[in-house]
């Protein structure tokens, strides 16, 4: 890759404002389309696996993540996510989505992992390495970024916990509720 970057440094550097500009969009594009090349499953990693289980769906189309061959990491501002396929680059994230996977995550989390118990309706929130950690309270953010990876990992563990209690289809039951704003089974 710096075979490539340096002596396109070199040339922008020789360029009007209007031809950097050209070519900083055109440099953008082409790390966007290798940043999101056809991955295996195998190049998926052990965290990541288990990320796309409780992320469940797509932020952008609500497909259920994996119906459309292997999701695409991409980052939302610090966040990390997965997408369900590579059109879906080109597109928006529909809020809805985006809350609905959110509610995944934290219902997959259950537990602040610093204090222990049950996260309340509206969990607080932090950032670690591009993955959210929901927490029941602003003061447990000062412990997760004082032992960031301890914090991975316990948050790591509880959606392990959560995915081997729940099977594949009311976990897809509870994602289409999700998607579709349907009530929950009584």
């Amino acid at each position: 890759m710096d075979r490539i970057i340096e002596p396109l440094q070199e040339r922008i550097l020789e360029m009007t404002m209007n031809q950097r500009l050209t070519s900083m969009l055109l440099f953008l594009m082409m790390t966007t389309l290798v940043s999101a090349n056809d991955i295996t499953p195998q190049e998926l990693s052990a965290r990541d696996q288990i990320r796309v289980a409780v992320q469940e769906i797509c932020p952008i189309s609500g497909q259920k993540l994996g119906g459309h061959g292997v999701p695409v990491k991409v980052k939302v501002g610090e966040l990390e996510v997965f997408i369900c396929c590579k059109p879906c680059l080109e597109k928006k994230i529909n809020s809805k989505y985006w809350s609905a996977m959110h509610q995944n995550i934290a219902a997959a989390q259950e537990i602040c992992p610093v204090m222990k118990h049950k996260l309340p309706k509206k969990p607080a929130w932090t950032m670690v390495d591009g993955q959210i950690i929901f927490i029941c309270c602003p003061p447990c953010k000062d412990d997760i970024a004082a032992e960031p990876k301890e914090f991975l990992e316990k948050v790591d563990d509880l959606y392990r916990k959560s995915l081997a209690q729940s099977s594949p289809s009311t976990r897809g039951a509870k994602s289409a509720r999700l998607r579709t704003g349907a009530p929950a089974p009584k």
